[in-house]
């Protein structure tokens, strides 16, 4: 009797011994994490997958879609390499109208139309000094055609992208911040002005906003931000798209002068219009009339269509290539590029770039390529309205890893340990050097995607996002490290 239980007892370990070596070190760690106290109520879905032996490493609520945030810019920039080539730069091209006689005066107007190029004194590109260079070239351009005098004046016209504003899902406390700056066929300067404040010795005390650079005519801030002893920027600033009326509210140092918070310009076109008008004027070229854009004039005349076919191009300006582009995108995690790229993507593929336009798109361009329902609304990932699963950003990088854009798409990650929003993540780790992967943050939401090359040589596609948790941050991302740690060592 001792024997046969002996014996059963033998083979019962030897059976939890096989199914514990099923269980690897990836799976393991992935049901530690979700079994943490403060991930209870938390939705969770994670995928690590061999790319090159199509296997499954370890997984759980892998199809399960959640919200992913900024990760989302993932399938934005491998379309735009997809469709058009890493060598693709947007342009934007200075047209006439009217002759110019013989004495230097053009009876007409200028008309910048814009096709989408957000490098237009990007701060991503170009030093504080440079960022106007731009604008130095093109009036060079106008004085080498013999123009002295404008008879009419600079018009900006973004129509390519349309008017809509902001994608869907965007949240009313984003848009008026640098971060929720739209998209734009005329863009200049990120989209982004620079709101400077002086602030209040005292605590609580009152703040001033001295200047703004770009100054933007008719832009007010109902400013209630007031002091606080920290040294961070704590100031949110509300507004919609085309509206000047900006409300601030949130804490600033106390004591400073010259205090920097960036802020969305409420209307890209118009701005563009009128820093080239400014320009033109410095260098001594006279403007008979106040710039516009095209979605004023809209507003005053029913027909405002212009036939570019017949019309002369006085030059055109080529931007920053896509490659360049899509690596601060994905580096940085510039919501603005994001948007910029999806539009871009759609317009040279259907002729028109609006947001509600290029959702459907993106959509449709990825659904049949991955086999999968795409449900993303926006480029960047700030809308909620966007729903992804692990399942989902496997299928695109395993896609990408076949691609001939994958070294271009790869480049843009950045790497743990090292660079970009990972610089800090697994630092002197395991996964440090061999995980490269986007990041996606926004309030109860935390999500990485990309890939690792683990020990054993394998190229490893993963994702692993989280909603609602009742953790910190730092605290989340400390578990999520040793998660990585383990696809590393696999």
């Amino acid at each position: 009797m001792k024997l046969i239980v002996v014996s059963v007892f033998y083979l019962f370990f030897i059976n939890l011994s096989v199914a514990q070596e099923q269980i690897n070190a990836v799976q393991q760690a992935i049901n530690n994490f979700k079994s943490h106290e403060s991930l209870e109520n938390a939705a969770i879905s994670f995928l690590a997958y061999d790319i090159d032996n199509d296997k499954i490493i370890a997984e759980y609520n892998h199809k399960t879609a959640i919200m992913p945030a900024s990760t989302v810019k993932l399938f934005t920039t491998a379309a735009a390499f997809e469709i058009l080539g890493k060598d693709y730069r947007p342009k934007t091209i200075i047209y006439k109208t009217g002759n110019i006689d013989s004495l230097g005066v053009l009876n007409g107007d200028i008309i910048i139309r814009g096709l989408g190029d957000p490098s237009l004194g990007s701060r991503f590109f170009y030093k504080d000094g440079e960022v106007h260079l731009f604008l130095t070239e093109w009036v060079n351009f106008i004085k080498e055609k013999g123009i002295k005098e404008i008879n009419g004046k600079v018009l900006a016209d973004g129509s390519a992208f349309g008017y809509h504003g902001a994608p869907d899902g965007w949240s009313w406390s984003d848009m008026g911040n640098y971060y929720g700056a739209a998209a734009s066929a005329c863009a200049v300067y990120d989209n982004m002005t620079y709101l400077h404040f002086s602030t209040s010795s005292r605590l609580n005390g009152p703040t001033t906003l001295d200047s703004m650079t770009p100054k933007i005519k008719g832009y007010s801030l109902h400013n209630q931000v007031t002091t606080y002893a920290s040294s961070s920027d704590n100031a949110y600033i509300y507004g919609t798209p085309f509206s000047y009326q900006r409300f601030a509210v949130g804490n600033l140092p106390n004591n400073k002068s010259n205090f920097e918070v960036k802020a969305s310009v409420p209307d890209p076109e118009l701005l563009l219009a009128q820093v080239f008008e400014s320009a033109l004027i410095r260098a001594g070229i006279k403007v008979k009339n106040p710039a516009l854009g095209m979605r004023l004039l809209m507003q005053i005349y029913s027909d405002t269509t212009i036939n570019y076919q017949k019309l002369n191009s006085l030059f055109t300006y080529e931007g920053k290539t896509v490659e360049e582009i899509a690596f601060w995108t994905n580096m940085r995690s510039v919501n603005f590029f994001a948007e910029q790229l999806l539009c871009l993507s759609t317009y040279e593929s259907t002729g028109f770039g609006g947001s509600q336009e290029s959702e459907k798109f993106i959509n449709e361009y990825w659904e049949p390529r991955l086999g999968i329902r795409m449900m993303q609304t926006d480029g960047s990932g700030l809308s909620r309205t966007n729903a992804f699963s692990a399942l989902h950003y496997t299928k695109l990088l395993a896609y990408m890893y076949k691609s001939k854009n994958f070294s271009a798409f790869e480049e843009t990650l950045p790497v743990a340990g090292s660079s970009g929003t990972l610089r800090s993540v697994c630092r002197g780790q395991a996964a440090q050097g061999k995980l490269k992967a986007k990041s996606g943050t926004m309030n109860r939401i935390k999500s990485y995607a990309g890939y690792v090359d683990s020990k054993s040589g394998k190229k490893i596609a993963f994702a692993l996002m989280v909603n609602n948790d009742d953790l910190s941050n730092y605290q989340l991302v400390k578990r999520m490290e040793v998660v990585f740690n383990s696809m590393a060592g696999y």
